[in-house]
């Protein structure tokens, strides 16, 4: 019991950063129906970002409470910058453009990152501190769940919370609903729609930092390329729960983290992507929306 606990509470934490990162896609795609591929990206520079800030504040004596949330709050900020410049320069100018340009440029984009953080930091996986302390309460529980993805389940569960009621209960959120129900008609009614992409994107790069911070910290080292694989799981998480739809970006989220992990902990580590895409395939064969999504319907 103790073992399945362990794989329980692992899955969880994985689906829970791959939820924060699959809400990015899901948001965007849910507003102007483009795949950011360079989403995964953003991900890996809130986690340098918040490796360099790590670095500053040990040297400054901070403990290590104010260095992780000195870090979050400045990889998220950092992020955030990153996705609206990102949308300005790469997406909005190919607005109207066919739905392969922007999805090339995406794609284009996320490649010019990579690089760019290969050449500005190294090819080489470099250590980042734990910045989690061990909780004393946590005792009992340590052979299941440890301190880091306690921090992790339950700050990714306020910042799906606090996302679900800014969406739902503040001006912008509505303006972003009318505009993912139909962009036109919003324009028409007065929603500001460059506003609420801009806006979209931020929060998404922001989200997509904090779970780079965090999964940073519990794993222990990062590189350059940590944004393309996590990237992939994400958006493949996005898909699974029903890309363009929040609680489905969440929810297949974390039935991908628990299928990666029950199949690394009772088959091979080798097999967790396979039966992971595995499940993908199976579900949208049956759902081809996906878990939670809805199938648009044309009349003729």
């Amino acid at each position: 019991m103790d073992y399945f606990l362990e794989l329980f509470f692992s899955g969880l934490t994985r689906g829970s950063i791959y939820a924060l990162i699959a809400l990015g896609y899901t948001m965007v795609y849910g507003i102007i129906e483009l795949i950011n591929f360079a989403h995964g990206e953003i991900y890996m520079i809130g986690a340098f970002t918040g490796l360099l800030v790590s670095g500053i504040c040990s040297l400054l004596g901070f403990s290590l409470i104010s260095t992780l949330c000195l870090a979050i709050v400045i990889a998220m900020v950092y992020a955030a910058a990153y996705g609206y410049t990102i949308e300005k320069i790469a997406y909005k100018p190919l607005r109207n453009a066919p739905r392969l340009s922007p999805l090339i440029s995406a794609i284009g984009m996320s490649i010019f990152l990579q690089n760019y953080v290969l050449l500005a930091q190294t090819s080489e996986f470099v250590p980042f501190p734990n910045l989690i302390p061990d909780f004393k309460f946590m005792e009992p529980f340590e052979e299941f769940l440890g301190s880091s993805e306690l921090v992790i389940i339950v700050v990714t569960a306020i910042a799906m919370i606090l996302l679900t009621l800014f969406i739902k209960f503040t001006k912008i959120g509505k303006a972003m609903r009318a505009t993912a129900q139909n962009r036109k008609m919003a324009l028409l009614c007065g929603v500001n729609v460059d506003r609420v992409i801009s806006v979209t994107f931020i929060i998404g790069s922001a989200l997509a930092a904090l779970g780079g911070v965090l999964i940073a910290s519990h794993i222990g080292q990062i590189n350059f390329f940590i944004g393309f694989i996590a990237g992939i799981k994400a958006f493949t998480a996005a898909v699974l729960g029903g890309i363009g739809s929040i609680p489905g970006a969440v929810l297949g989220g974390l039935i991908l983290g628990w299928t990666e992990s029950f199949a690394t902990g009772y088959v091979s580590s080798d097999y967790e992507d396979v039966f992971a895409f595995c499940l993908l395939v199976i579900i949208l064969i049956f759902r081809p929306a996906g878990i939670l999504g809805k199938t648009n319907t044309q009349k003729v």
